[in-house]
């Protein structure tokens, strides 16, 4: 799985990396500055053990300067003691320094004035008699101080040898000094710091560990209950016992209260809204009704009363005329109304576009001719399939509103294009076109420009259009308008 930095769980887990990492270079570190603690102590008991041997060298010189006549032997017990009180008052304050005084191969005085034991030493440490011995014979060989270094598991030894000039040949002056490394007490505190280091490295990578995969855990819990459900309908989430967890947890439970909330006064206001919709769409429709309504009945009164008030037969004959004709508009009008109200199936068929143009013109020839319009149509040799009664009706609306928008003179275009798996049929007049404020509602019942207009003309268009799947709509024209219906027509 790729890790992402950028999410809680990578941070988590490059913490926990750098967390482990800074454990393993302070461990390294502690050790490493133990071994440089070790080496510069290393380096003043060198120093020491040389300066300490000088010192006995100086005092040997000290003591054989005094002496008149020939020398003793060096198995004198005198002698001995007083070599023995030299290397004493040498060493007596370098602690940890002991030494002596050699010839060839034999101790001749020993002292270790600082040792820490329950009593004095007063023997030569056999296990480094071997040692003691090179470097006082590399002294004499080399006619310097010399001093040998010696390491082991646990210490270093160092061991020097100088050359002791006087009445006695062959005699060497040496000290020793030992230095701890990896035991004793430091050795002990840097083995309890390294183990608190790491028991504090391996408690904080565990409750890193445990913090990562309870986060992890309870995302992916929360993540799977939201994808279970809408985004309009959250879920109830349940506490997951982590305090800062939880508090995202109650704001999204808090936000998903508001949103149901918030949903349900939507959902009362868009119903107050399409009920008050309705109501002014069918108060629109009413007035619209009634307007088309009062005028055929107002001028049958008016005629009825004045043939009623000429008592002449002629007058009644030419008032029931006017009369029969009111009611002849009034039921073109209901019909009209229930073309719009009532969505009949369309039943196609196929139609050929070039005869089918020409039908419609011929039916408003006379119409335009009046106005002398000029209607003229434009129409593919192919075929179609549609409903021809339906779209003829359609068609027909389009042409009468042509015929009443353009100027005296002008000219109607029909035009019928077959395109990519759908056919448009279109007519352009070269008149101003419907008045701006009306135009967003032009397909909708009773939305007229003309005063005498019913406003059911376009709305009839549109439901024939949408009938057959298709749309209509007022096409953008650089002259005059064109209203266009595209109706999906699949190649045969």
């Amino acid at each position: 799985m790729r890790l992402h930095v950028r999410s809680l769980r990578g941070r988590l887990v490059i913490l926990l990396v750098l967390l482990v990492a800074a454990a393993i270079a302070t461990g390294m570190l502690m050790v490493g500055l133990f071994r440089q603690s070790a080496t510069a102590r290393v380096s003043q008991a060198d120093a020491e053990i040389g300066r300490a041997c000088d010192a006995i060298a100086g005092a040997y010189r000290f003591y054989s300067a005094q002496w008149h006549g020939p020398a003793p032997g060096l198995d004198d017990a005198l002698l001995r003691r007083d070599l023995t009180t030299i290397v004493q008052i040498a060493l007596r304050n370098r602690r940890g320094v002991e030494g002596g005084i050699w010839q060839d191969e034999a101790s001749l005085a020993y002292a270790f004035p600082t040792y820490e034991g329950s009593g004095p030493k007063t023997d030569v440490p056999q296990a480094e008699l071997a040692r003691i011995q090179a470097a006082n014979r590399a002294a004499l060989m080399e006619d310097r101080q010399v001093t040998s270094r010696f390491d082991t598991a646990s210490q270093i030894l160092l061991v020097t040898a100088c050359p002791l000039p006087g009445p006695f040949p062959n005699l060497t002056g040496w000290t020793m000094a030992r230095v701890v490394t990896f035991a004793g007490r430091s050795y002990q505190q840097l083995m309890a710091g390294l183990g608190v280091l790491f028991a504090t490295a391996l408690a904080a990578a565990a409750l890193l560990t445990r913090l990562t995969m309870t986060w992890s855990r309870h995302v992916s819990q929360i993540e799977s209950a939201l994808k279970a459900h809408d985004i309009a309908e959250l879920p109830r989430l349940p506490a997951t016992g982590e305090r800062e967890l939880d508090r995202i947890v109650d704001a999204l439970n808090e936000a998903g209260s508001r949103l149901a909330e918030a949903r349900q006064r939507a959902d009362r206001l868009a119903r107050q809204i399409a009920t008050g919709e309705r109501l002014t769409a069918i108060g629109r429709v009413a007035a619209g009704v009634a307007h088309e309504i009062r005028n055929p009945i107002a001028a049958m009164r008016l005629k009825a009363e004045n043939a009623v008030a000429a008592g002449g037969a002629d007058r009644k004959s030419e008032a029931l005329s006017v009369i029969l004709a009111q009611i002849e508009r009034l039921d073109a009008l209901i019909r009209r109304l229930l073309r719009v109200t009532e969505r009949d199936q369309p039943r196609r068929e196929c139609v050929g576009l070039g005869s089918f143009l020409d039908a419609c013109i011929a039916s408003h020839t006379e119409l335009a001719a009046t106005k002398q319009i000029k209607l003229e149509c434009a129409g593919d040799d192919e075929d179609a399939y549609f409903d021809p009664e339906q779209m003829r009706r359609a068609l027909d609306n389009l042409v009468r509103n042509a015929i009443h928008a353009a100027p005296a003179g002008s000219l109607i275009r029909i035009a019928a294009t077959r395109e990519v798996e759908c056919v448009v049929l279109s007519v352009h007049d070269e008149g101003a076109g419907p008045p701006a404020d009306i135009r967003d509602h032009l397909f909708e019942p009773f939305v007229t420009g003309r005063p005498d207009g019913t406003g059911l003309g376009l709305s009839i268009v549109r439901e024939v259009a949408e009938a057959h799947g298709g749309t209509a709509r007022l096409a953008a024209s650089e002259t005059g308008t064109t209203f266009e219906i595209t109706v999906p027509c699949p190649s045969s």
